[in-house]
């Protein structure tokens, strides 16, 4: 009698186990993607300056109409990206064209001391650091589950139930590691 009990011990013990590390890998995942809204959660917002941003620079800039129409075709892209991969390259094309845009405004004190532009600007330096504090959530929380993922035993249960790791929020330039320069 005494092996049947142990066997059903060690039964009971491995579906403890299993149930557990599935529910852990659940709300891993579940972590990732609520990390990942956060990010969208952010971009949607800077999606929404942007357009009132660059009708404020054309007032005073309406010859720098290159630099307007870059703006609103990174912007474009970036919210027309689908997949991880481009979804961070589009975002850093938006970044870097953002640059170009306050460099444009660095040469009109009107436009510095205009109080719409002021509120613009200060509105996206804080959108971007929300940005940012998404983006290092939702790769500590994809750094979690990876390790999750592939570390044993728990590799075991997340093959079996097909449990992958997202892609990180990667920079993949120099140039796009830099912040966006909002200096006046």
């Amino acid at each position: 009698m005494l092996p049947f009990q142990l066997f059903f011990l060690v039964v009971v013990g491995v579906l403890v186990w299993l149930v557990l590390t599935y529910n852990r890998l659940v709300a891993l995942s579940q972590r990732a993607k609520e990390a990942w809204s956060d990010i969208e959660v952010q971009l949607k917002r800077r999606y929404d300056l942007i357009p009132n941003l660059v009708e404020t620079v054309k007032g005073y800039a309406a010859h720098e109409s290159g630099v307007f129409e870059k703006v609103t075709q990174a912007r474009a892209e970036a919210m027309g990206a689908k997949t991880m991969t481009d979804k961070a390259q589009a975002e850093n094309a938006l970044s870097q064209t953002l640059k170009s845009l306050f460099a444009v405004a660095e040469n009109y004190p009107q436009l510095q001391a205009a109080q719409n532009f002021l509120a613009l600007q200060n509105e996206l330096t804080d959108t971007e650091d929300k940005i940012q504090a998404a983006r290092r959530f939702y790769n500590s929380n994809v750094r979690d589950l990876s390790i999750a993922v592939q570390t044993f035993p728990s590799n075991f249960v997340a093959q079996v139930f097909g449990f992958k790791a997202p892609e990180f929020f990667e920079t993949t330039s120099e140039a796009e590691k830099q912040p966006v320069s909002v200096k006046f």
